[in-house]
C-alpha cells in the first residue's frame, strides 16, 4: 500500500476540553498529534501575562495535557507540532523539558522564532492598517507575523520530536508535517493547498466532527465527541475520521460546514506558503465515519507576511443582572437606560468625558436579532450592559452604582450575576503586512540556533475569475426557511465575519441563490452591519454547492474590542437560517 500520513488535532482554541489528546493518542494509531491555542486576541492575553511574569506567555493547557502522556507519545512514535509558545515559546518548551526530565522521557523539543515584531515595531516605515489605512498606533501590547510552514518542516527535518511555535497560520502545523513526510516542493503549489485544506479541516477540533453543526440533533454522544484525524496520501488526497466509538458525526455536510468557516475569497485564501483555491474542492462520504476531500488547488503566495498588532484603547466593563416578574422586557429596558443615564450625569458633575461607547443587550428578549427580534413579553430578562471609557475611574463609578437598581428601581431584580463587574483594558487589533525578509526565522534546537531557508519567490498569479451559481428553472409558487435547504455556519476574522451557506441537495442552489444576494444580506443582518463601513460580498463554490458571504466590519470591532454579546458573529448562520427561500411546490412537498 502507498503510504499516508495520519495526523490528529487536540485542541481548537485556549481552553479546549483537557480529554482531547489522550483519546488520540490512545486510539488513533497517530504519526502527528497537533494542537492549535491561538485566536488573534489570545496573543494580546498572552503579551499582558508576561509583562507580569517573565515565564509566562504561553498557553499552559498544553504542558498540563501532554505531560501524562510523554511516555505513550515516546512509545508509539508520534510527533508533536503545536503553537502553544503565544508570546513566549521557549518558555514554553523549558516547561515542558522539565516535564520530559521528571518523566525521564528523552523528547527533542524544538522552538519556532522570528513571529514576534514587537520590538521592530519602532523602526518600520509607515506602517498602515491594511483595512482601514489608519496609522500604527503610538504604544502596541504585542505583533506577531503569521508564519508559515517552512520552520517547523525543518525542526522535522533535524529530528525534533516535539515543534512549538509562536504565531503561525493555524494550517502550518499540519502542513509542515505533510511537506517533510512526502518531501513535497515548496512550489508545488496544488499539493501544499491539498496540505491547507486538511490542516484547515482539522484545526478547530470537534467542529468538523460535529461540534457547532447545523443538524445538532443528528450529532450523538457531545459527551465523548471524537477530535479529527486526517489520513493524507502522497498526492495531497485525505480522508477525515476519528477514533472508533468516539461520538459525534463525519458527514460530507459537517465537513463542509468547517470546509467555509472562517474564509473570505473562497478562490484566494491566502497563506504564508500558498493561495488556496477552494471552490472546486469535493466532500464525499466514504464509509459511516469517513469523508473524502479533495480538489483545492494553488498558486504561488505573496512576499509578504500578514502581522496582527494589538493596543490599549481605553477599559471596558461589563455587568449583567436577571430581571424577573411581569413585563420584565419593558422594566429591563428602563432599569437599564436609568443606570447610564444616571452614571452619565455623575460623570459630567466630575468633569469627565461621556461613555465612549455604550452597549445595552436585553438577553432573553431575542437581542441578539435587531430589528428581527419577535419580542412577545417573557417573564425574565438578563440585562447586559458593556460600556467603554477612557479612564478606569469612570467605569468603576458605573461597577459600583449598578447596584442601587436592586432597591431604587424596579422590581424583581435578582442582584448582578457574579458580583461588582471588574474594569478591565480595552485591546483592539492592528492588522498590517510586512515583508518575509524583515523577519528573522530561526530555530532553537538543542541549545543551537539554526537559521530557516525561505522558499525563493514566485511572481503571484491572479486568481481565477469568480463564477456565478446557475440560475433556477421553472417557477418558485412556495416557501421554506433556508434551514430546510441548507446547512450555515458563521465565524470571524477581527471586525469581519463570514456566513458559508451549503445546500443539503445541489437541486436546491439555484434557488438558494436566488434569494441571497448581497442586497437581501445587507437587509435581513443590517443590525450588525456598520452604518457606514459595513458590506457584504458573496462567492459561490460549485465543488460544494455552497455559497461564501463575507459580512465586513459587523462585529462592532470584534474580538475583546468588542461589546456585543456575540462578538464573533457564531450565532450570525442561526439568524440567516431562518430566512424564507422561494421554492417550486415540488421542492417545498418533499421536505415536509
Amino acid at each position: 500500500m502507498s503510504k499516508t500520513v495520519r495526523i490528529g488535532c487536540a485542541s481548537a482554541f485556549w481552553g479546549d476540553t483537557c480529554t482531547a489528546a489522550a483519546q488520540l493518542v490512545h486510539g488513533g494509531a497517530l504519526d502527528y498529534l497537533v494542537f492549535d491555542y491561538l485566536a488573534e486576541v489570545t496573543l494580546s492575553i498572552l503579551a499582558g501575562a508576561r509583562l507580569k511574569d517573565p515565564k509566562a506567555g504561553y498557553a499552559t493547557d498544553f504542558v498540563e495535557v501532554l505531560t501524562p502522556l510523554l511516555a505513550d507519545i515516546q512509545r508509539q512514535g508520534i510527533r508533536v507540532i503545536s503553537n502553544a509558545g503565544g508570546i513566549n515559546p521557549q518558555a514554553c518548551a523549558a516547561a515542558l523539558q522539565a516535564a520530559c526530565d521528571n518523566a525521564q522521557v528523552p523528547l527533542k523539543i524544538a522552538v519556532l522564532l522570528g513571529d514576534d515584531l514587537h520590538a521592530q515595531l519602532k523602526h518600520l516605515p509607515e506602517v498602515t492598517d491594511m483595512f482601514t489605512g489608519a496609522p500604527l498606533p503610538a504604544a502596541c501590547v504585542s505583533a506577531n507575523a503569521y508564519l508559515g510552514a517552512p520552520g517547523i518542516s525543518a525542526a522535522l527535518e533535524l529530528g525534533a520530536d516535539i515543534v512549538i511555535t509562536g504565531r503561525v497560520v493555524d494550517s502550518a502545523v499540519v502542513s509542515a508535517a505533510l511537506v517533510h513526510e512526502f518531501g513535497w516542493s515548496w512550489h508545488d503549489y496544488d499539493h501544499l493547498a491539498q496540505a491547507a485544506l486538511a490542516g484547515h479541516i482539522i484545526e478547530c477540533g470537534a467542529q468538523c466532527t460535529g461540534g457547532n453543526f447545523t443538524d445538532w440533533r443528528d450529532v450523538p454522544d457531545y459527551e465523548h465527541i471524537g477530535f479529527p484525524i486526517v489520513e493524507v496520501s502522497a498526492d495531497g488526497q485525505f480522508t477525515v475520521n476519528k477514533v472508533e466509538g468516539s461520538g459525534g458525526l463525519i458527514s460530507e455536510l459537517s465537513v463542509a460546514e468547517q470546509l467555509l468557516y472562517e474564509i473570505g475569497d473562497p478562490r484566494a485564501y491566502r497563506l504564508p506558503d500558498v493561495i488556496c483555491d477552494f471552490s472546486q474542492v469535493k466532500v464525499q462520504q466514504q464509509g459511516k465515519q469517513c469523508v473524502h476531500v479533495h480538489g483545492a488547488r494553488g498558486v504561488p503566495p505573496t512576499d509578504q507576511y500578514k502581522v496582527s498588532a494589538t493596543y490599549l484603547d481605553g477599559f471596558r466593563c461589563t455587568a449583567s443582572c436577571l430581571l424577573a416578574g411581569i413585563d420584565a422586557v419593558a422594566k429591563a429596558d428602563r432599569v437599564s437606560q436609568a443606570i447610564i443615564n444616571k452614571t452619565s450625569e455623575l460623570f459630567s458633575q466630575r468633569g469627565w468625558a461621556p461613555y465612549t461607547e455604550v452597549n445595552i443587550e436585553l438577553l432573553g428578549s431575542e437581542a441578539t436579532y435587531g430589528g428581527r427580534a419577535q419580542r412577545q413579553d417573557c417573564r425574565e430578562v438578563v440585562i447586559k450592559w458593556a460600556v467603554r471609557h477612557s479612564s478606569r475611574q469612570a467605569l468603576t463609578l458605573f461597577a459600583r452604582e449598578i447596584a442601587q437598581a436592586a432597591t431604587g428601581m424596579a422590581p424583581g431584580l435578582a442582584g448582578i450575576v457574579g458580583g461588582r463587574p471588574t474594569v478591565y483594558p480595552l485591546i483592539r487589533l492592528f492588522s498590517f503586512l510586512i515583508d518575509k525578509p524583515k523577519c528573522a526565522v530561526t530555530l532553537d534546537y538543542q541549545g543551537r540556533r539554526h537559521a530557516v531557508q525561505l522558499p525563493a519567490a514566485r511572481p503571484p498569479l491572479t486568481p481565477a475569475a469568480p463564477i456565478e451559481p446557475p440560475k433556477p428553472q421553472g417557477r418558485a409558487d412556495a416557501s421554506v426557511p433556508l434551514v430546510k435547504l441548507a446547512v450555515a455556519r458563521s465565524g470571524d476574522k477581527g471586525n469581519h465575519s463570514n456566513i458559508g451557506v451549503i445546500a443539503r441537495d445541489p437541486e436546491y442552489l439555484p434557488w438558494i441563490a436566488e434569494v441571497l444576494t448581497p442586497e437581501v444580506i445587507v437587509d435581513w443582518m443590517s443590525h450588525v452591519l456598520d452604518p457606514v463601513y459595513g458590506r457584504v460580498e458573496r462567492w459561490y463554490l460549485p465543488g460544494t454547492h455552497s455559497l461564501n458571504f463575507v459580512l465586513e466590519n459587523a462585529l462592532g470591532g470584534g474580538g475583546i474590542a468588542s461589546l456585543r454579546i456575540d462578538p464573533q458573529g457564531k450565532a450570525f448562520a442561526q439568524q440567516l437560517l431562518e430566512i424564507p427561500i422561494a421554492v417550486p411546490q415540488h421542492i417545498a412537498d418533499s421536505l415536509t
